[in-house]
């Protein structure tokens, strides 16, 4: 007799369970507050779809926060797992030039979402929308607003994180939890917009501008890539992947220091080399021909730095390599692209079961882990759908 599988949410991790668990063993069914399943996944397809990112195992897992935490789920259907799946429910992919995974050039996100579903409607997997799921009734039963309650043998939530409001992901459900005795985390903003107090001048020439082939470093952790400075502060994948060091530095301060790197392919005596040796009359003109400075990285120093140091090569040297910016806060959480918090890793055994509440799983963006952006959200979501759907089956 087929064990009954009910499933609260419809984003990545949701779908990749359904897709996965043998219908001969269960009979599964989604249940999704909104009208359809995946709008998150459609949101992310926004911009280029970036389902994964092809860097080599296990360097890929050492980009999680905590480490340990996934990388059983991401071992056991890793980026290359991924993507052979995806080919064969007919959603080819290539590598980009900064090595993140996309769809193949003219598939769109809601064909790559269709060709999930497809999967599931094969499966017999049944999606019941406009279910918003409110708690627990007697003996744990699921209960929905408006509609009856229901009890699986396995009951999976994975309901997302604590921001993307227009995707229903809201974080709404953490009370829930809470009062039901399961340890909770409180939402805080990662992958997000940092603050920082830009002199007027500085901004009002400079918004919008990119910093690129830049590092940021935070606390012992670097991060090579871009940022875009905005009127709230500093965003981009050179910052983003630091959430977990800012963050830390923000909660014990309520401030935090990072260094901008301004050319991250010299090295101070090359940089110093180059300026004292420079023949130029300025120093503007030596960092822009000797250092190849854009106008933005010039402001930025400027901005930051006395006049007789910017003046001075044997200043200005290690400065263009550690430019210490402060940063005051964080985006507000629906402005964020992720969120730490949420589950308590603690609550939960290596295979997602709440101890608390035996048969009953948690997913996905709700627990308390974080990754940067490129492709490594979405893939623990995918690893952590298909991890779970293997060791229900392997568990009867």
């Amino acid at each position: 007799m087929k064990q009954t599988v009910a499933i609260i949410g419809g984003g990545p991790a949701a779908l990749a369970l359904a897709a996965f668990l043998d219908p001969q063993q269960f009979e599964v069914t989604i249940y999704e507050k909104n009208k359809t399943v995946g709008r998150k996944l459609l949101v992310a397809g926004k911009g280029g779809f970036n389902l994964t990112h092809s860097e080599p195992m296990p360097a890929f897992a050492e980009r999680y926060t905590p480490t340990e935490f996934l990388q059983p789920a991401l071992k056991h259907f890793g980026n290359e797992h991924l993507r052979q799946w995806l080919a064969r429910i007919g959603i080819p992919t290539f590598v980009g030039s900064s090595k993140r995974v996309y769809p193949e050039k003219g598939i769109k996100p809601i064909e790559v979402l269709q060709k999930m579903l497809a999967v599931l409607e094969e499966k017999g997997v049944r999606i019941l929308a406009e279910h918003t799921w409110t708690g627990w009734g007697p003996d744990h039963a699921l209960l929905f607003a408006e509609q009856p309650p229901v009890k699986a043998d396995y009951m999976v939530f994975a309901i997302g994180g604590g921001c993307w409001k227009v995707t229903g992901s809201d974080g709404s459900w953490l009370p829930v939890f809470a009062q039901k005795g399961i340890e909770t985390v409180d939402f805080k903003p990662a992958n997000c917009t940092y603050q920082i107090d830009w002199p007027s001048a500085f901004l009002s020439k400079n918004e919008g501008q990119p910093l690129k082939n830049i590092a940021i470093s935070c606390a012992n952790s670097t991060q090579r890539g871009e940022a875009v400075i905005t009127r709230f502060g500093l965003e981009g994948n050179a910052i983003y992947a630091l959430s977990p060091q800012i963050q830390a530095q923000l909660d014990q301060a309520q401030k935090a220091t990072v260094f901008l790197d301004l050319k991250p392919m010299f090295t101070e005596e090359e940089i110093l080399r180059r300026l004292r040796s420079s023949r130029e009359k300025t120093m503007t003109s030596t960092l822009r021909r000797g250092l190849k400075l854009g106008a933005t990285k010039m402001d930025i120093l400027q901005a930051f730095l006395p006049k007789e140091t910017y003046l001075d090569p044997e200043k200005l040297a290690p400065n263009i390599k550690r430019l210490p910016l402060t940063l005051l806060g964080s985006a507000p959480l629906d402005e964020a692209i992720s969120t730490t918090g949420g589950i308590a890793l603690d609550a939960v055994d290596a295979h997602f079961e709440l101890a608390q509440l035996p048969q009953t799983f948690c997913i996905g963006e709700m627990l308390d882990w974080n990754a940067p952006t490129g492709g490594y959200l979405l893939q623990a979501c995918f690893s952590m759908g298909v991890f779970l759907a293997d060791y229900l089956g392997g568990r009867r």
